[in-house]
């Protein structure tokens, strides 16, 4: 009897140690799987930025209005246990599976098959040019303008994307970063016209905090066009990334027209 008693108590003592190990082990699994697996996150956070709605003028909010009383019994017996419908069964037991035949088509119309009709393709009316209908165009002439003429139709001559390259609208190039809406136009008031391209420094939080003017395609040197483009710089925000370098480069260049 006692010698049971040693072999449960042996049992008992190893089944213990052999699950401290075995704990031991999953929580060392855990920590290596966090560490080397590429989870990163931003430490400290970004702030809260601060919210303020308008309910002046918020539509005058109606309460719903209840109508009606659900079904009920006509006699309720609450001594009754509550019986719940598990399933439902057929009175009838089938001796053979139930295989119904597909529907097929016949001459009494009971089943719609869809006609079957070829269609020459036709060419989209947006797709043709106007300027290409006059002689004296050039295939480099630009098919839309800014205003509606004889000629053309009204659209975006100058482009509608805030990367790549697009005449009089600005770009941001930050590699694998991207905006955070419009990009700021730099207000000035001189009559210069060029290019300004500015070197820009953004960290993890997508905030510009170094913008130098004068960069590779600068082809204008006013100083009042440099601190305008500098100033719109630094208010261009880019979307947060954690595997990004603290202080990430790229360029952001404005177009500046004699107005």
């Amino acid at each position: 009897m006692q010698n049971d008693q040693r072999i449960a108590q042996k049992r008992e003592r190893n089944a213990r140690i052999t699950g401290i190990f075995m704990s031991a082990a999953v929580h060392v699994c855990a920590v290596v799987l966090v560490s080397f697996s590429g989870l990163k996150y931003l430490y400290p956070p970004p702030q809260e930025q601060p919210m303020l709605i308008d309910f002046s003028e918020a539509p005058e909010i109606l309460e719903q209005q209840l109508q009606g009383e659900q079904p009920m019994a006509e006699e309720t017996d609450l001594a009754r246990p509550v019986e719940l419908a598990q399933q439902s069964d057929s009175p009838f037991e089938a001796d053979r599976p139930n295989e119904t035949p597909q529907t097929q088509p016949d001459p009494a119309g009971d089943v719609e098959v869809p006609a079957v009709t070829t269609k020459e393709p036709a060419l989209d009316p947006r797709a043709a040019f106007p300027g290409m209908a006059r002689k004296d165009t050039t295939l480099t002439a630009p098919h839309s303008a800014d205003e509606a003429t004889d000629a053309f139709k009204a659209g975006q001559a100058r482009g509608n994307t805030e990367s790549g390259r697009t005449d009089g609208k600005p770009n941001a190039h930050v590699q694998g970063r991207n905006t955070v809406g419009n990009i700021p136009r730099p207000a000035y008031n001189v009559q210069e016209s060029g290019i300004v391209v500015v070197n820009i420094w953004v960290d993890n939080y997508g905030n510009v905090v170094k913008a130098v003017p004068g960069g590779d395609g600068t082809t204008v040197l006013d100083k009042t066009l440099s601190a305008a483009a500098r100033k719109a710089a630094l208010e261009t925000h880019f979307n947060m990334s954690a595997d990004a370098p603290a202080m990430q480069e790229g360029t952001i260049t404005y177009y500046f027209n004699l107005k």
